[in-house]
């Protein structure tokens, strides 16, 4: 099995990690690469922010002046080819970069855990850093909408289940 390097960090002050969290976004890129038969090593960076600083990241890279939950950040060129890591051979897949504020509202307003939210964000991202676009199509938005259930649904975070660790930090 092809291995995986999630680096997480947290870069905001505004909403605590909560346990288990690392373990989960860890969990939902391996379930997403094993899905797409994605067979070699990479590496993929999780950034959480505040709304502050996903509003500017929003703003200067998407032209949107807004407020959004999650934005990825793919490192593989419009021709397919990828950026390698020279000294362990990995694809580096790209970035993703959480808005936590944001996240802990959706749980809420979608009346779910902000596990199962997270969750999504990630297996969500993943997509878009291995060349998936909800935005280009109705077609592609239910291809990518079923990607996402499908991957989730594996992992045991269903929409109507509750994903929780003991004791992970």
């Amino acid at each position: 099995m092809a291995k995986l390097k999630v680096y997480v960090k947290n870069n905001q002050t505004e909403v605590k990690v909560p346990v288990g969290i690392r373990l989960l976004i860890r969990r939902c890129c391996q379930a997403v690469l094993i899905t797409e038969s994605f067979g070699k090593d990479a590496e993929v960076s999780v950034s959480f922010v505040s709304n502050n600083e996903i509003k500017n990241l929003n703003k200067i890279y998407r032209n949107k002046d807004s407020v959004t939950d999650v934005l990825s950040f793919p490192l593989t060129g419009s021709d397919g080819t990828a950026e390698i890591n020279q000294e362990t051979g990995a694809v580096l897949l790209g970035d993703i970069v959480i808005s936590l504020e944001t996240a802990v509202k959706q749980a809420a307003n979608y009346g779910h855990s902000l596990e199962r939210e997270i969750g999504f964000l990630t297996v969500h991202s993943m997509l878009h850093l291995l060349g998936y676009d909800h935005e280009t199509s109705q077609l592609d938005q239910r291809i990518m909408r079923e990607k996402e259930e499908s991957v989730l649904e594996k992992l045991g975070i269903s929409r109507d289940t509750t994903f929780i660790v003991q004791g992970d930090n």
